[in-house]
Formats: C-alpha cells, structure tokens, sequence
C-alpha cells in the first residue's frame, strides 16, 4: 500500500514544530545554564571522590595485607619447636598493626581472632576474650564464622575455669542440627561436661554423637570414652 504523500503544509508545519522545540530547548539550557554547570561539577566532585575513596581502599587493603602476611609467617614459626616468646610477641605485634593502622583493609578483621589465639597461647585469656569478642561483633549475621569465634570463646572460658560460660556458649551450637560445627562442638560440650562433674550429661552427648555421627573419624575416640 503506497505511503500518503504529505503536502508542503505539513511538511511547513512538521519543520515549525521542530524548531519551537529546538528554540524551547535553547531557551531552557540558557536560562538553567548556570545551574546545570553546578550540576556538572558536582557529578566530577563525586566522581573524583569516588575515584580517590576507591584507590585508597586499594591502598589500605594491600598495605593490610602485607602486614597481615608478615604477622601470619611469624605466626607459623610458633609451631616449631625452637619457638621463642618473642617470635609470638612479634606476631602479636603486627597483627596488632593491622587493627591500629589499617583498620579499614579487609586483613583488620581476620587480625582481631589472630590476636585472640596469641593471647590465648600466651594464657590471657580475659584479653583474649576481648579480641574474639569483637571478632564476633565484626562477623555478625555470617553464621560460619560467628560458630567459630563462639568455640573459640568457650575454649577461653574453659582454659580460664569458667566451664557453666564454656557450656552455654557450646550447647546452643550442639542443639543446631543444620551446624557445620555441630560434631566438633559436641565433642567440645562433651569434654566441659565431664570436667564439671556432669558425667550423665556428658554420656549423653557421646551417645547422641555416635548415634548421628556413624562415619565421624572420632567415632572410635567416641566410644572409648563412653
């Protein structure tokens, strides 16, 4: 079907309203000009910024990393036999550089429990309590890693002596069946138990634990102390 050819008319006034809206765009950006300059700026501001927020994170999280590296090589050392106070008091060091000085960098948060288990070697438990109690501040709302800083503060509190803190710390853990580190907390709750002169509970455990943990490699230790 062949297409209506418009007449001169139309056509005139197709070209008119273009260049009303031509002349009304001019006449808006002229009026707006300064406020659209102000515009402009502030989108290079928040550029820049972000630019400069984003190079130093950079900065920061690789500085962190570094330190953190150097502190976590110290650190290992201490698994030698040859260890020396100060080689952990090295670590400790560092690790608390980590904190002071790149507190922003990713590396931060993974020093805090890094100087929690120095301190707890090192048998100071209520300062390393402080250090996987912040831990557990930072890692809130991620479940694995709250799991691991609470075994870790019930393990403080049991070297310290306070076995009924260690025990209402590990039960909730035990009572979640869906928890990664449900098998290694029993163990744990099992142990506390029995040093607090609750053998009953303590068999309790064991008995759950070999009942729901049949192919568990401390299945054999499990039973022995049944």
């Amino acid at each position: 079907m062949a297409k209506k050819k418009l007449s001169r008319k139309e056509l005139l006034k197709q070209t008119d309203e273009f260049l009303t809206l031509s002349n009304r765009a001019a006449i808006f950006f002229n009026a707006h000009l300064r406020g659209l300059k102000y515009f402009g700026i502030a989108v290079a501001v928040i550029v820049v910024g972000y630019l400069a927020v984003y190079g130093y994170m950079r900065h920061i999280n690789k500085s962190g990393q570094e330190v953190y590296n150097m502190a976590y090589d110290t650190l290992t050392d201490n698994l030698e036999p040859d260890v020396t106070p100060e080689k952990l008091k090295k670590a400790e060091e560092l690790f608390q550089r980590v904190i002071d000085e790149y507190g922003m960098s990713k590396a931060a948060r993974l020093a805090l429990p890094q100087v929690g288990h120095v301190k707890f070697v090192e048998k100071k438990y209520d300062d390393a309590i402080l250090f996987f109690d912040k831990f557990a501040v930072e890692v809130s709302g991620d479940r694995e890693y709250e799991t691991l800083s609470s075994m870790a503060l019930a393990g403080c509190y049991e070297a310290k002596g306070d076995l009924k803190k260690a025990i209402f710390i590990l039960r909730p853990i035990v009572e979640a069946p869906d928890n990664l580190f449900r098998e290694t907390a029993m163990l744990s709750l099992e142990r506390v138990y029995r040093i607090d002169n609750q053998p009953e509970k303590a068999n309790e455990i064991l008995k759950r634990f070999v009942q729901e943990y049949k192919t568990s490699p401390f299945l054999p230790m499990a039973k022995a102390r049944l």
